[in-house]
């Protein structure tokens, strides 16, 4: 597995692992690889220092994000209401005012993603990972 810092065109840097650089260069032409911020889809490589050694107080390895992960979903779904695919619509509503402020999640397109980004709409993208494995 190779590890690359990568980059869309807003400056927006991530990793992402991929079993080779071809691999890499097949998911990038595909366009299957997006931004976890903003959802760009012509992300590149951005330079990257080699990793030589891993301290005690660098970040989590794979295991422990994927862990984390977990719990992100848990603390959404047991602190947020599951609006389905009417996330859109129900963004747009509390930050019009026009329902009460709440926390909620659920799934939008990338075009809807864009326009909510566009009319200044906060939200956040976030791996859906599953609770366990299996």
């Amino acid at each position: 597995m190779i590890l690359y810092e990568l980059k869309c065109p807003s400056e927006h840097f991530f990793e992402g692992w991929f079993r080779s650089s071809d691999g890499y260069e097949e998911q990038r032409e595909a366009g299957e690889i997006a931004c976890p911020v903003c959802g760009a889809h012509d992300v590149v490589k951005a330079m990257m220092a080699p990793r030589l050694a891993r301290s005690e107080k660098s970040g989590p390895n794979a295991a422990e994000q994927l862990q984390l992960l977990r719990g992100l979903r848990q603390a959404v779904e047991s602190k947020c209401e599951n609006v389905g695919e009417r996330f859109a619509e129900e963004a747009r509503k509390i930050h019009y005012g026009e329902t009460d402020p709440r926390g909620i999640y659920g799934s939008t397109s990338e075009a809807e993603a864009e326009q909510l980004a566009d009319e200044g709409v906060t939200f956040a993208k976030i791996p859906w990972v599953p609770l366990a494995d299996g």
